[in-house]
């Protein structure tokens, strides 16, 4: 009985999902209403969820009353419409429901603060450098601290997690501090599209170009979200063209280069890649440690020197991550009153580290690194040294270092019994080759993704 009616809610949403495209542009519908999910209609209560946060708010603000209505216009009342935040549509986030009331004045179309807050612990000083993110960290301290437009726009990329927003967020500080009167707007590409559309919405564009195109440094993150967003597109573009022409700084975020930005439009492609492009390679085992020993410090937290270099083997992925296993470790002990172990950090963070388990192997990275430079399994462990076989297994020799446990001597001995020296050589020819050459990089942090997540 229980799973016909919700078909029948299930169905009776579809229809109202139905009529609201008919009456909304195609980019309003996809952009807010399709990820919408229903939950239940409970006598005259809605309630809905959507996968963030901000959509919540957009729609709450926007369209509660035309969901509404559409459902008004069907015969059924709805008194109270409430929307919660789920993950991938499953996992209810706590904290998260927030309802609409009809009480809301909905001809308020003031304009927020187009700049989001700027996180305090975001400071060059929290800031730990490593061969991985030197680069895009000189050019961070570069423009916070020029008085000209040293390269405009300075575009920074890599994958989630590895520092990106932390270095906008401390170049804004930085020229905050050094010149209060500086008009520094921060915000993600989400909410400059968030910004356009309730432009076009209240028929206040010129407001909206009169904001942005006044601002001394602007920062856009995760630029990659206005791909397929075409009108988003063109006035970023427009908005970006302006600023240069003012001699107005720039900074760009994304997870990949430009050049590999599929679905952005090809002029758009090319202003990105105007200034300097710095990319964030995945973090090594030494830049792992160094994080987690400042973040612990930072946090008044006591670790050991195994259970340091226990969490740089164990959590790979990202800054975010190595932030929250250390939160929860901190409250466990002091819960516990006791000290942070080895067999305390296995006990706490089993789940994290039973997602970070599955053990990568030499074999495995090498049958990787053979398949993308397309060369032969044997070259990985021949004598041959022409370039085209010695940099391929050079990469192997990196990659066994950063993302597996296993000793120098260890890694030497899967490739031909090599001496230790010369997979230290190998690891020091590639992290100072990788620094100058982009397309590198990028083959080394493509290698990362795919053994961590096959």
């Amino acid at each position: 009985m229980k799973d016909d009616i919700d078909q029948e809610l299930d169905v009776s949403w579809n229809f109202i999902t139905s009529e609201l495209k008919k009456s909304l542009d195609k980019d309003t519908y996809q952009n807010w209403i399709k990820p919408i999910h229903f939950e239940t209609l409970l006598d005259t209560s809605l309630t809905l969820s959507v996968p963030t946060r901000f959509l919540r708010d957009w729609i709450i603000k926007n369209y509660a009353s035309v969901i509404k209505r559409v459902y008004q216009d069907q015969g059924i009342t709805i008194d109270k419409l409430s929307i919660l935040v789920k993950e991938n549509n499953d996992r209810i986030i706590p904290g998260t429901e927030v309802t609409h009331q009809d009480k809301e004045d909905e001809d308020d179309h003031y304009y927020d603060d187009i700049s989001a807050p700027l996180d305090p612990q975001f400071t060059f000083d929290n800031f730990i450098v490593g061969k991985p993110n030197e680069l895009a960290y000189a050019a961070a301290q570069r423009v916070a601290q020029s008085e000209v437009v040293s390269f405009n726009p300075l575009f920074l990329y890599g994958g989630v997690g590895l520092g990106k927003t932390h270095l906008m967020h401390a170049v804004a500080w930085n020229i905050k501090k050094r010149n209060p009167k500086k008009n520094v707007v921060y915000l993600t590409a989400e909410k400059f599209m968030y910004q356009f559309i309730k432009a076009l919405r209240f028929k206040n564009i010129m407001s909206f170009k009169e904001q942005f195109r006044s601002v001394d440094v602007l920062m856009i993150d995760d630029v990659q979200f206005i791909i397929g967003k075409d009108n988003t597109q063109e006035e970023f573009f427009h908005t970006f063209n302006t600023l240069v022409d003012k001699k107005r700084q720039i900074i760009i975020s994304a997870d990949k280069s430009p050049a590999d930005l599929e679905g952005l439009e090809d002029r758009l492609k090319s202003r990105l890649g105007w200034g300097l492009v710095a990319d964030i390679h995945p973090l090594t085992y030494e830049l792992r440690y160094g994080i987690i020993e400042a973040k612990a410090e930072q946090k008044n937290i006591k670790l050991t020197g195994d259970v340091l270099e226990f969490l740089a083997n164990k959590i790979t992925n990202n800054v975010r991550e190595m932030e929250g296993a250390l939160n929860r470790l901190a409250v466990h002990a002091s819960l516990q009153d006791s000290e942070i172990t080895v067999d305390l950090v296995k006990d706490v963070l089993k789940d994290l580290l039973r997602t970070n388990s599955r053990k990568i192997t030499i074999d495995e990275i090498q049958k990787k690194v053979v398949e993308h430079y397309n060369i032969k399994l044997s070259d990985m462990h021949s004598p041959r040294r022409s370039r085209s076989v010695a940099r391929p297994r050079q990469v192997a020799m990196y990659l066994a270092k950063s993302i597996t446990t296993r000793s120098l001597p260890e890694i030497g001995r899967k490739f031909g019994g090599r001496d230790h020296t010369t997979v230290i050589h190998a690891i020091k020819t590639i992290e100072e080759i990788m620094v100058n050459d982009p397309s590198l990089a990028e083959d080394i942090e493509l290698l990362t993704r795919i053994l961590q997540t096959s």
